[in-house]
């Protein structure tokens, strides 16, 4: 039995706790750096917290793109693992690597070259575009550094090692927090740098991830192994990496484009709006990463067995996936429902940014329990190959339903009825999730 892989054999339950509790860490961690930049850059001025609200969409593009590539190594190395196929899953593991660091040097040149026409495109105030091009010309650099070590994480996690990645993850994200304060406000022999503080701190904190990553894949003992001697590039495993994350990248990069959306509405409005629409966001993804944390636990299990051919394993994660995600959206509910004032007190709102945020905040949080349902489902379609299923969940939820009610509810309530747009959404999209789940055939 020892030299079985574990997600065959453990108890299911105990299985994605041990598997799902180090990356929900890591994932709380991963987007606490744009949390952690807003809260001291609010600091600074309202409209610098404007601007890294506005930035916010670029980043959230390049950490979707970083999961795409590391969900698509995370599903290849656990299904080649669960065959088996020891050679099969060191491939996927140089290939993968070797993609992230391609991909990402591409993404940090086009981040760089778009900036400038997209803030252009959101705001006339030059105070705030002249923030957010001082974030982003620095912010930008975090890419390679952010594909390369995620990449390494979904190497381990799908190998069933879901402790080594929370450990580097902690590393950068402590450096961020030491580093923001003492960056932008100039404490001690640091030089002053303003908001350029914040995103070196971050470009850094992403880079001593990557180099703790690397260290601990290349010289301690794992189940996968970078191979050299004889790889090539196997066309038809580079079809399925891009395949497998899709799915994952689609339900994160969804999350820029929507926000992307959302600010064209909300800067008809003020630029308070926007700031606190940026700063709500960034509260709500800390909620959806952590769940999004247990999913990356239950993926590579329902993967696993369902190439083992074990449904009963696959069916019951399924089953307590649904339920802890659940729970947890719950506690997300709660929280932006009777702690809005609280919440938005972390980034020094002003009095009219709290007379329009707590009753949005409360709107905003209704949707939040039907979308843990919707994603778990979408999960299970993606671990049983059936990706345009899980596609389309992620789809509708952020982009092809959510954007015309947005419009529609915003002509017919003004501003209450862009915040009313997203539990609308959830709801219907629970509905269309159920029904998928209902008509497509189980495995057997």
């Amino acid at each position: 039995m020892t030299n079985e892989n574990k997600m065959g054999y453990l108890p299911i339950k105990k299985l994605i706790l041990q598997m799902s509790l180090p990356p929900m860490c890591s994932m709380f961690l991963q987007y606490s750096y744009n949390l952690v930049d807003s809260m001291f850059v609010a600091n600074i001025n309202e409209n610098a917290l404007a601007a890294v609200s506005l930035s916010f969409p670029i980043t959230t593009l390049m950490i979707s793109l970083s999961i795409w590539i590391g969900v698509g190594i995370n599903v290849l190395i656990a299904g080649y693992l669960g065959e088996k196929e020891q050679d099969l899953a060191d491939c996927a593991t140089t290939l993968g690597l070797l993609v992230a660091l391609i991909v990402g040097i591409c993404i940090n040149i086009l981040a760089l070259l778009i900036m400038k026409p997209y803030f252009s495109a959101f705001t006339n105030n030059p105070a705030i575009f002249d923030y957010a091009m001082q974030y982003m010309s620095v912010c930008a650099f975090m890419q390679v550094p952010n594909m390369v070590h995620i990449a390494i994480q979904k190497v381990f996690q799908g190998t069933g090692n879901m402790i080594t990645p929370m450990w580097f993850q902690i590393a950068g994200v402590i450096f961020n927090f030491v580093f923001d304060p003492l960056l932008i406000f100039g404490i001690g022999p640091f030089p002053k740098m303003g908001i350029r503080g914040a995103a070196l701190a971050t470009v850094l904190g992403y880079a001593l991830s990557m180099v703790i990553a690397f260290l601990l894949l290349v010289f301690t003992k794992q189940k996968v192994r970078i191979k050299i001697k004889g790889f090539h590039v196997d066309s038809h495993m580079l079809k399925n990496l891009f395949s497998y994350g899709f799915p994952s990248f689609v339900m994160n990069a969804l999350g820029s484009f929507m926000l992307t959306f959302t600010n064209l509405f909300l800067t008809a409005y003020s630029d308070t709006v926007v700031a606190f629409f940026g700063a709500y966001f960034k509260v709500q993804q800390m909620i959806f990463m952590t769940v999004n944390g247990l999913i990356q636990g239950c993926l590579p299990v329902m993967r696993f067995n369902y190439s083992a051919k074990q449904p009963e394993r696959l069916k019951e994660a399924f089953h307590f996936g649904t339920q802890a995600a659940t729970v947890m959206m719950i506690g997300g509910t709660c929280l932006l429902l009777f702690l809005p004032k609280q919440i938005l007190f972390l980034f020094a709102a002003s009095e009219s940014m709290i007379k329009i945020g707590v009753p949005a905040m409360r709107i905003l949080s209704i949707g939040l329990v039907f979308c843990g349902f919707s994603i778990m489902i979408a999960t299970y379609q993606q671990a049983i190959e059936k990706i345009r299923s899980s596609m389309l969940i992620h789809i509708l939820r952020q982009g092809i339903l959510l954007v015309p009610l947005m419009w529609l509810f915003n002509h017919m309530f003004g501003i209450n009825g862009i915040w009313i747009s997203f539990p609308v959404t959830e709801i219907l999209v629970f509905i269309v999730a159920v029904l998928l789940q209902t008509v497509i055939p189980k495995p057997q």
